[in-house]
């Protein structure tokens, strides 16, 4: 009898907490908010309380559509979005508009994508270095296998000796430089 009301037992908990588990379920599923979003990784996340990431820095910048419409065409957005930590060196359009006429355009051609990915990720190091962290020339690895050098001369910094620190802009997911100048890659050899 004893093992007759173990088994009752042990049944109606075994099928209480399929029930519960099954409301549980449903509960989490009817609250869970259904977005266009849904899918699209995280640069299709709407967060409007937490700190932007790299890529919502420069998007949120008027002076940075270039540099957006470049990141865009080489696929970058999703890999910028991520956890990093990233040191961004972000060309002003200004900056963009800098380089001889139709590079940009050819740039964004679709058969131009590696070379666009490769000046793209020159412009990006893993790891934050903060203004404080940057010395007279040091050189840093870039996400595309090169080394920039960074100048510090009275507390002005300048990258490569071309690129000028204008701004500084803290991000989620690292830290965010923007500079007068574009970064372009020493030629492979």
């Amino acid at each position: 009898m004893t093992s007759i009301i173990k088994s009752t037992l042990a049944i109606s908990l075994f099928a209480l907490s399929l029930s519960c588990n099954s409301s549980t379920n449903q509960d989490a599923t009817k609250s869970s908010p259904t977005t266009d979003a849904q899918g699209a990784g995280q640069p299709g996340v709407q967060d409007d309380q937490s700190a932007k990431n790299v890529v919502q820095v420069a998007i949120g910048s008027k002076d940075h559509t270039t540099l957006v419409t470049a990141v865009k065409a080489a696929e970058l957005v999703d890999a910028l979005s991520n956890a990093g930590p990233f040191t961004v060196f972000a060309p002003t359009n200004a900056a963009f508009d800098k380089l001889p006429a139709g590079t940009v355009d050819g740039l964004l051609k679709p058969e131009k994508k590696n070379d666009l990915t490769d000046i793209l990720q020159y412009h990006v190091s893993v790891g934050v270095f903060k203004e404080d962290m940057l010395q007279d020339g040091q050189s840093i690895g870039q996400v595309n296998g090169g080394n920039i050098t960074i100048s510090k001369i009275d507390g002005k910094i300048k990258v490569n000796g071309v690129a000028n620190v204008i701004a500084t802009v803290p991000a989620s997911n690292g830290i965010v430089y923007v500079i007068d100048a574009v970064l372009l890659p020493p030629a492979t050899k």
